[in-house]
């Protein structure tokens, strides 16, 4: 086996250090030595698209998408979006941007170059305050979901204020996706408290394998 490679750092805004790395055509983001994502494991990124794009009835929708990734949610609604549908993609680090333009882009069939998508470095919450009834569909792959936090600001978008936030963004019908690392039935109390429908579904980290399960939280207006 190769050894792993670092193939660049960053440091966030809340101090911490990002780290890309590759191996054997594997690419893993770790902040502060835990691991972000992995190039091996994404089918429950594409399961939260999958499940969320089949719910949406507009015609021509638009998506936003809060966390950019390794680019396979993004990847995942294009492959379901018709060629009048949007999708922005919202992603606070430029470092992961840089990095999908510099090194992942091939993962997940370049979808940074796809007409279709908008890319907004900015907070996803400032985003989804730009204005009322804006969206179609938000996803949200912050960080490892509502619980296991590596950046505690995040918690603000799963709590009251930032799922008010989400409704206010949504058009009637509308659908909030949220990827987890695992089951949190405090979120989905708070979701059903912000007046959302939700169901949740248990996801393979990877289709058809054994190994770890991701929670999707689908809620909709």
């Amino acid at each position: 086996m190769k050894p792993q490679t670092t193939l660049d750092s960053a440091t966030t805004p809340d101090g911490k250090e990002i780290v890309l790395y590759e191996r054997d055509g594997v690419f893993t983001i770790r902040v502060d030595g835990m691991e972000l994502m992995s190039s091996r494991v994404h089918g429950s990124e594409e399961a939260m698209a999958n499940l969320t794009m089949a719910g949406i009835r507009a015609a021509a929708p638009h998506v936003l998408v809060g966390g950019l990734g390794m680019g396979y949610t993004t990847r995942a609604v294009l492959d379901h979006l018709g060629p009048q549908g949007r999708v922005t993609v919202a992603e606070l680090l430029p470092e992961v941007v840089r990095w999908n333009r510099e090194h992942l882009g091939h993962l997940a069939g370049s979808p940074l170059d796809d007409p279709r998508v908008e890319l907004v470095e900015d907070d996803v919450a400032r985003v989804m305050s730009a204005g009322p009834e804006t969206f179609d569909a938000v996803m949200l792959d912050v960080d490892n979901g509502p619980a296991a936090l590596t950046d505690v600001r995040n918690e603000r978008l799963y709590r009251a204020t930032g799922l008010a936030v989400v409704r206010r963004c949504l058009r009637p019908r509308g659908i909030l996706a949220v990827w987890s690392a695992s089951p949190d039935r405090d979120f989905e109390r708070a979701l059903s408290a912000a007046r959302f429908k939700v169901r949740v579904e248990t996801v393979r980290a990877r289709p058809g394998a054994k190994g770890p399960k991701h929670t999707i939280f689908i809620a909709g207006t």
